[in-house]
């Protein structure tokens, strides 16, 4: 034992100076110097520690942070982590940061059981509101109370559960709205299909405790009392994907009544029907929603909560890669494809979501008061109990008036308790009540006193907490510096290169000419498109298509005939624009003839001209040039700030770093 002691005795000053090499400059830039230890903790988070598939060597991320830094400098030069608007922001970002350091791990543990065995079912309930603030005084309580009682009792004595929440609820999604010059229809009550957060915690917690078919007692959130109706508990679907092909009803046009549109939709399905594998050519031809069309209708994943229920009630008949039947929605139809549904992971896999889910939901209250415990003993609380009492025994009714009045005779400087070395007086409680008080007609004076002292003690307690994770906790430290950092980068990117670059028009179009030879077009055909409405109107579309006139010659001759039913287009396209295009022969004067299998229309489409790869206009370029032109603008900036705050690197601490992580 005394070799090893000896031993360990010699072996620690080298350790300590092995490790120690870290508090040495790595950085210099201007006058600021940044640690090798520094530069390492934001490395590996970012690069060892984190997914980031394209990870950087140390070479490469040490200039990219130093270009980071000189920006960061420039802002703390320049003041504006002093400004108001900067201050609010990272106050704000700080305050979400520190969220998980206020949670209970035991408490948290079943909240996320919870969730988990929730997460199973996907419920689609309707609900009745009473509306009640939530810091209602008692008599108001009940009487919402009450009167949510009574609205249940109606329910349950036969009334439909829908037309009462029609005629009651304070939800006015229940009843019909008009919005601009289109109407909905109320829901009922109805909200749809949800699951496990998608609801605030007392509502999830009254939904999923309530059997299939049943009326919940009321529920009390922030928002009222609820009376709940269970209308169905489902399998999970999770998150969904799937496609569409979607015709949009308008009934102020003959051609999108819902008639119309319903017969065409029935057309389409049945052409799926034949052959599912043409889904995608279809898509391209008939569905309106044009954001889905390049992607042959598939929509982002969504949850059920987030489409409206007609659509998920039809997605959960389905399986995987079978087509639904024409589906009604207030939009218009659908015809649905189901690429695929996640369900639920394992436990093991969804914890660290739910964990985070939880630690930001309302249901971590449930864990304050054992974190309260927790931070009053780490931070050796001691409270004089004496003093409390004998103070609050002075408080007389001018409390309960809200109109508090300190007795005379009292000594304010008494401590009341502290936090190690930090004191809280009488002086302070004082302070606290004259900020917080209201009246209160039904509570004692030292009732009142008791509560408003147990919320100071709170509020303290988490502020002193908060006050000191910097330093309890390196992680966070770290974290709130990125957020920092990134604040004061965006502010100053924002006036040095996107605003400006956006208000450069002569400089961004003298580096469009200079430039314009990277920003080509394909190949590509100038067309004339005429689709027709009518039968009788197909054969002068075609006859006028085929003489040599251009587009404009054309909607001349169809105005001055009068000819009904054509709408005349002229585009361009590029291979995979169009799938009818595609299939044409692409040579000048071509004209192809498609008549609809699903309606009564027809597609004559002639190409005016084949045009070779070319640049493409400053107008076409606009989007991708000023971001090129901004990269450019955000270069030059760089030279001016190496040479305002000179970069200097320690080599050998450099190799140092570098051999930690070769």
């Amino acid at each position: 034992m005394k070799k090893v002691l000896v031993l360990l005795a010699v072996m620690m000053p080298a350790l300590l100076f092995a490790q120690g090499w870290k508090s040495k400059t790595l950085v210099t830039i201007g006058d600021r110097n940044i640690s090798a230890g520094e530069f390492m903790e934001i490395y590996e988070k970012n690069n060892v520690k984190s997914d980031v598939i394209d990870k950087k060597n140390v070479d490469d991320y040490l200039e990219m942070y130093i270009n980071f830094k000189l920006k960061v400098v420039e802002a703390e030069n320049l003041k504006m982590d002093t400004l108001p608007k900067f201050v609010k922001e990272y106050n704000g970002y700080r305050k979400q940061l520190a969220k998980p350091y206020f949670s209970n791990d035991a408490a948290t543990e079943k909240l996320v059981e919870e969730a988990y065995e929730r997460m199973q079912w996907d419920v689609n309930a309707s609900h009745i509101l009473v509306k009640c603030d939530p810091h209602a005084v008692p008599a108001d309580t009940l009487a919402a109370y009450n009167k949510a009682l009574s609205i249940r009792k109606r329910v349950m004595n036969g009334e439909d559960f829908g037309d009462v929440a029609f005629e009651v609820s304070n939800d006015p999604s229940a009843r019909d709205t008009v919005i601009g010059k289109r109407s909905y229809k109320g829901n009922k009550g109805n909200l749809g299909y949800f699951t496990v957060f998608d609801m605030v915690y007392p509502f999830e917690s009254g939904a999923y405790n309530t059997k299939e078919g049943e009326v919940s007692m009321p529920v009390r959130s922030d928002f009222g009392y609820h009376i709940i109706k269970v209308n169905s508990k489902t399998p999970a679907c999770g998150m969904i994907k799937a496609a569409h092909i979607f015709l949009a009803v308008d009934e102020n046009d003959p051609m999108k009544t819902d008639s119309v549109v319903k017969a065409k939709a029935e057309n389409i399905y049945n052409e799926i029907a034949k052959d599912g594998s043409n889904w995608d050519v279809i898509v391209k031809k008939y569905s309106d929603d044009k954001g889905s069309v390049p992607h042959g209708g598939i929509l982002n994943p969504f949850k059920v909560s987030q489409i409206v229920p007609e659509f998920i009630a039809e997605v959960k008949k389905l399986n995987t890669n079978e087509f639904s039947e024409p589906v009604k929605t207030n939009y218009g139809y659908h015809i649905i494809k189901l690429i695929s549904k996640s369900g639920v992971r394992s436990l093991e896999d969804e914890k660290e979501n739910i964990t985070k889910r939880v630690e930001k939901d309302g249901r971590s209250k449930l864990s304050d008061e054992m974190v309260l415990k927790r931070i009053l003993k780490e931070n050796k609380f001691k409270e004089n109990i004496k003093v409390k009492d004998g103070f609050i025994a002075t408080v007389d009714s001018t409390l309960k008036e809200g109109k508090y009045v300190v007795a005379e005779g009292v000594d304010t400087t008494k401590v009341l308790f502290k936090f190690k070395k930090q004191e809280y007086r009488i002086a302070d409680f004082v302070e606290y009540i004259n900020a917080h008080q209201k009246a209160q007609p039904f509570m004692s004076a030292a009732s009142y006193a008791y509560q408003l002292y147990d919320e100071l003690l709170k509020e303290s307690a988490f502020a002193y907490e908060d006050a000191h994770l910097e330093e309890k906790y390196p992680d966070f430290r770290l974290l709130v510096q990125e957020y920092h950092d990134g604040i004061l980068l965006f502010d100053l990117m924002d006036k040095q290169v996107w605003k400006k670059a956006e208000l450069d028009t002569a400089g961004i179009k003298s580096f469009y000419e200079e430039n314009k030879n990277d920003y080509m077009w394909g190949k590509r055909v100038k067309t004339i498109v005429i689709t027709s409405y009518n039968e009788e109107s197909v054969a002068r579309a075609e006859e006028l298509l085929k003489q040599d006139i251009g587009y404009d010659s054309i909607k001349a001759v169809v105005k001055n005939e009068g000819v009904k039913g054509l709408t005349i287009k002229s585009p361009y396209f590029q291979q995979g624009d169009n799938v009818d295009v595609d299939e044409m022969e692409w040579v000048a004067g071509t004209v192809k003839v498609i008549p609809s299998t699903v309606d009564k229309t027809t597609k004559i489409i002639k190409i005016l001209e084949v045009r070779e790869p070319e640049p493409k206009t400053y107008k076409e370029a606009r989007g991708v040039i000023t971001s090129a032109y901004q990269s450019k603008l955000e270069q030059d900036w760089l030279k001016v700030l190496n040479e305002k705050y000179p970069v200097s690197v320690n080599d050998k601490i450099l190799e140092k770093v570098k051999k930690i992580y070769q």
